[in-house]
C-alpha cells in the first residue's frame, strides 16, 4: 500500500515558476520503495493529461511534448519523493497536478495540487 501527498501548487503569472513535491509512503510488507513515479494533470472540462514519468531504474524522466524543455523532474529515492520543477509556465498549464506511483504492478494516486497560471 502506497500513499502519495502532493504540495507546492499555487497561483503564478505566465512566465513564472513553481516546484511541486510528491512524497510517497510505502506501507507494503517488504517496503521495497516505489518504482516509477510521475505526474498527470487535469484541467476543468478536459481529460486527464500525462505530464511525465520518472523511472527509478533509469534515474531519468520522460516528458509529454507539451512540457518538454520547461518541466524537469528529480527524485530522491531514499525519501520516495518526486519533484516537478515547472518553468516558463503558461496559462494552458493551469490544472490540478496529480502524482502517481507504481509498485508491484499497482498504480497509486495522490489527491492533487492546484496550479493556476494567470495571463
Amino acid at each position: 500500500q502506497v500513499q502519495l501527498v502532493e504540495s507546492g501548487g499555487g497561483l503564478v503569472q505566465a512566465g513564472g515558476s513553481l516546484r511541486l513535491s510528491c512524497v510517497g509512503s510505502d506501507h507494503s510488507p517488504g517496503n521495497n520503495g516505489i518504482d516509477s513515479m510521475g505526474w498527470f494533470r487535469q484541467a476543468p472540462g478536459k481529460e486527464q493529461e500525462f505530464v511525465g514519468i520518472f523511472r527509478r531504474a533509469e534515474n531519468t524522466g520522460h516528458y509529454a511534448d507539451s512540457v518538454q524543455g520547461r518541466f524537469t523532474m528529480a527524485r530522491d529515492s531514499s525519501k520516495n519523493t518526486l519533484y516537478l520543477q515547472m518553468d516558463n509556465l503558461k496559462p494552458e498549464d493551469t490544472a490540478a497536478y496529480i502524482c502517481f506511483g507504481d509498485q508491484d504492478g499497482m498504480r497509486y494516486w495522490g489527491r492533487g495540487t492546484q496550479v493556476t497560471v494567470s495571463s
